[in-house]
């Protein structure tokens, strides 16, 4: 198998533990690198791809690097991929360039810096489209860009993709931009919970498809669900799971989990409010800010920390702690990489040595910044039937290397 049939292959930078890997990998996708700076990340991307069945192309092609994506030299770098490619990657061969880069410069509960936050990296993603030149680029940031102070910046993404008058970020000064040959499909907010996602977590995308793969085709953006995936739904198997060793003893503890999971299943009906990561200078995991652990206390969760798995909550008896606080059970952190959208076997790597809990904060975090997979996997279909329906002609490569 090489580079010349119809495998639709990607890049996906900022890959944090795998939340858009794992839904453009849904979408028909087959992953050549996922480069993350985060050391737990890369460890989670790696014990995944190793392990999980249907991961078996990018087990033999697909390079975990963990670096700064500043560091980062695709047509030069790759490794695992040169047997499928034929050689080292070529500029015009990508059918895909993705990532989800760092939010903190335009969220609404960071100090919104925009281009003036040192953790931008949209300046850098744009100058990897320039370097591979990709049939198709997916940026997903939060929603906050898509603020009216952020306008000038966006407009000047925009041209550096498509072309067009911008004020460059840097000097101040409005120029003309060639472009890169690509056609900006939308730059949308999607929310989560319209995607079968238990959560609100809106998140601006922006496609970008190159006009010679468009050639008159028009991109059409995924349609929302008509049905809510609600909390209860989406834990209810583990949430059992969780309680089942209690109810098994009888007596008063049977009562006890009984009514706690009674409670439990009786006020979570609903969608559960945006997780968030948290910052690694400042705390441990928990669910949210005041507001989120009030929104999340109704639907009877207790948000003031994350729950030890059932294996360590058997070693160290904190039951009382994980199930039986009077706001409800905490969740544990495959409870919350559910309400993430996560397929429930994806394992998170933390550091053991460093964690009173094992791995259980970097874990966390991990899932907290993550991007719902089923949100990527519905804009990554909608890319896909554009790259499929242009034809062999740039799906896969000409004599040059060059697949326009």
């Amino acid at each position: 198998m090489g580079a010349s049939d119809h495998t639709l292959t990607s890049i996906e930078i900022c890959a944090g533990a795998g939340g858009q890997a794992i839904g453009l990998h849904q979408a028909g996708f087959s992953h050549l690198a996922l480069v993350e700076i985060d050391q737990h990340a890369a460890a989670t991307l790696r014990r995944n791809v190793e392990h999980r069945d249907g991961w078996e192309f990018e087990r033999e092609n697909c390079d975990i690097i963990h670096n700064d994506v500043n560091d980062f030299k695709p047509m030069v770098e790759l490794e695992k991929p040169l047997k499928f490619l034929k050689g080292s990657l070529r500029r015009g061969e990508l059918s895909l360039l993705a990532g989800g880069v760092p939010c903190p410069p335009f969220s609404h509960a960071g100090k919104q810096l925009g281009k003036d936050d040192e953790r931008d990296l949209f300046p850098r993603m744009l100058d990897l489209v320039d370097e591979v030149l990709p049939h198709a680029v997916m940026i997903e940031n939060v929603r906050g860009i898509k603020d009216d102070k952020f306008e000038e910046y966006r407009t000047w993404v925009e041209a550096r993709l498509q072309g067009g008058a911008a004020v460059d970020p840097q000097t101040g000064v409005e120029q003309h931009y060639e472009g890169a040959g690509y056609q900006v499909c939308g730059w949308r907010v999607l929310e989560a919970s319209t995607f079968g996602v238990p959560q609100l977590r809106p998140r601006a995308i922006l496609v970008a498809i190159h006009k010679d793969v468009l050639d008159g085709q028009e991109f059409h953006w995924p349609a929302p669900k008509e049905e809510l995936w609600t909390v209860r739904k989406a834990l209810d198997e583990t949430m059992k799971a969780r309680y089942e060793p209690f109810l098994q003893r009888g007596g008063e503890s049977k009562l006890k989990a009984e009514k706690a999971l009674k409670r439990w299943q009786d006020m979570s009906g609903g969608i559960a409010p945006t997780l968030v990561g948290g910052s690694k200078k400042h705390g441990g995991a928990d669910l949210g800010p005041s507001r989120a652990k009030a929104a999340w206390k109704l639907l009877g969760v207790n948000a003031l920390g994350v729950a030890n798995s059932p294996k360590e909550l058997e070693k160290k008896q904190s039951e009382d702690r994980d199930l039986f606080r009077p706001d409800g059970p905490m969740l544990t952190v495959g409870q919350a990489a559910i309400i993430q959208g996560f397929p429930p076997e994806w394992d998170f790597e933390g550091d053991p040595e460093r964690e009173r809990t094992p791995g259980k904060t970097a874990q966390y975090r991990q899932v907290g910044n993550a991007f719902p997979p089923p949100v990527a996997r519905a804009v990554g279909e909608a890319i896909a039937k554009v790259l499929r329906a242009a034809g062999p002609k740039i799906v896969g490569t000409s004599g040059d290397g060059i697949g326009f």
